[in-house]
């Protein structure tokens, strides 16, 4: 439909998000986890109108959520025009179809958004077939309840992808593709790995972190060129790699997507070329969103993934950027002192970590020659000690 020439914008979805409070998830932790999935909801461009939770020893292995509460949402999405529900955990075949023969609208979860997000954020041919092999592989055991689903919901959020155009496509069909995409990945992983064994004898630094928290903004002011940065999850899929030179001496830097707390297996498995570079890197600069209130439970999360992935013992520089939104707490306030609430801050933190630490803020620029000075003395003695004999300098 077209209005004076302009083509009418296309409603935005509204979802809802469900969550559950556990012994194994208290409710600090079922509310963040919640505020989190709103961020990638509305990071797919959905309206969030309502967060639900429930306290439950366990998520019910029929419907997740109770079927009072599950009652209690129906009412819910057909009194508000409710797209789409989005439920904070990885719902299993049963608890899909048992939740739809009471809700009439679209159902996700978890992992089915943030794939979602990934086929969107896909840029290159390497990346959209990662997307497209982790989403076959999520939709594989669900197969049956799966194709049903997306007959009645055509578009929109999760739907991107596989969807539609494979709705009658069988398990045998599924499982041939799986196999092609793997054979393509390994292909391209062998012509990565021949491309990096070709690069100059130089140190590899890569840049990691939880998503969001400025990584590509850094990458560009370290490197001075113009990779894609934007306030959205995994605004970054593609390694990219930039050969960097500050003093005279010359490293390569790569930028990588970001970590998240629950990321799905699938992604982990077919995303594995993508993390060879986090596990060939000689130096990791971890770079953490210091003006987040759960900060060090990203932290967390991040060094768990390196330890997954098999990277957990490379030498690591922390970067906590944004230092210029952290905003004090309020036991700061007790002490009369002329320090900065930064200056506290910095502090507190160098006391209780023996990792190299520097704070930044990449988007202002500040202490960033601070940063090329430690990396560059750590890229120094990194380099001695690999490439003896061979001068680094450039």
């Amino acid at each position: 439909m077209k209005s004076q020439g302009n083509i009418t914008a296309k409603p935005k979805e509204r979802a809802i998000l469900v969550g559950l409070i556990t012994y194994q998830q208290p409710e600090t932790k079922a509310l963040e986890y919640l505020e989190e999935l709103d961020f990638l909801a509305r990071t797919s461009d959905a309206v969030v109108v309502k967060h639900f939770t429930q306290r439950l020893e366990k998520p019910d292995g029929r419907t997740f959520v109770g079927k009072g509460k599950l009652e209690e949402i129906a009412h819910y999405v057909e009194e508000h025009e409710i797209n789409i529900i989005v439920f904070d955990d990885e719902l299993t075949p049963t608890q899909l179809r048992n939740i739809e023969e009471v809700v009439q609208c679209k159902i996700l979860d978890r992992t089915n958004l943030i794939l979602d997000i990934f086929a969107f954020r896909a840029r290159t041919a390497y990346a959209r077939t990662q997307v497209e092999l982790a989403q076959y592989e999520y939709i594989l055991p669900r197969l049956t309840r799966m194709w049903t689903h997306l007959s009645k919901q055509r578009g929109g959020i999760g739907m991107k992808g596989p969807g539609e155009k494979e709705i009658e496509t069988d398990r045998r069909v599924i499982r041939k593709r799986i196999s092609l995409l793997k054979e393509e990945l390994k292909d391209i992983d062998k012509q990565k790995l021949t491309q990096r064994k070709q690069r100059e004898k130089l140190i590899r630094v890569s840049l990691v972190g939880y998503t969001n928290v400025g990584k590509s903004t850094l990458m560009n002011v370290i490197s001075k060129s113009e990779v894609f940065a934007e306030n959205k999850l995994f605004a970054t899929l593609d390694t990219t790699v930039r050969k960097v030179t500050y003093n005279a001496l010359a490293f390569l830097l790569s930028d990588t997507v970001g970590f998240i707390r629950k990321l799905p297996h699938h992604l982990v498995e077919s995303f594995k070329s993508t993390l060879d570079e986090i596990r060939e890197a000689d130096l990791l600069l971890h770079v953490v969103d210091v003006s987040h209130p759960n900060y060090e439970e990203q932290m967390e999360t991040v060094s768990k993934t390196l330890l997954e992935i098999g990277a957990g013992d490379k030498p690591v520089i922390i970067v906590f950027n944004k230092i210029d939104l952290y905003k004090h707490e309020e036991n700061f306030l007790d002490e009369e002192t002329d320090k900065t609430p930064q200056q506290l801050l910095e502090e507190s933190i160098v006391g209780r970590i023996d990792t190299p630490a520097v704070f930044i803020s990449a988007k202002k620029g500040d202490n960033i020659s601070k940063l090329k000075e430690l990396v560059f003395e750590k890229v120094k003695e990194l380099h001695t000690g690999k490439y003896p004999g061979t001068v680094p300098f450039y």
